[in-house]
């Protein structure tokens, strides 16, 4: 016990005061750790239309990113979901650099 408070009132106030705020921080440094733009790593030179596709999905991701912050980020997961749906195709189109170079 603590200042006379019995140990139950002291583990509410532990979770609803100091670990859930600690928690929340946590998560949402997470997500903008997560949130980061696609890399530009296809060829310009081996592969000009896989790079400038790759290009075009990193304005879009950034299109998206200023999207969010004009809507103070209140858009129900749907920009998020964009986002990671650009990230995939950015991964996709270096597979596809990956496997041209391999014809070659």
């Amino acid at each position: 016990m603590c200042d006379g408070l019995p140990d139950f009132t002291i583990q509410v106030l532990w979770k609803t005061q100091i670990a859930s705020p600690i928690i929340g921080s946590l998560l949402l440094l997470g997500g903008f750790a997560l949130a980061q733009k696609p890399v530009e790593n296809v060829s310009k030179g081996r592969h000009p239309n896989l790079a400038a596709a790759q290009r075009l999905s990193q304005s879009a991701y950034e299109k998206i990113t200023a999207a969010q912050q004009a809507n103070e980020w209140d858009m129900q997961g749907h920009a998020k979901k964009a986002k990671d749906l650009l990230d995939q195709v950015n991964q996709e189109l270096k597979l596809a650099a990956g496997s041209a170079n391999k014809n070659k």
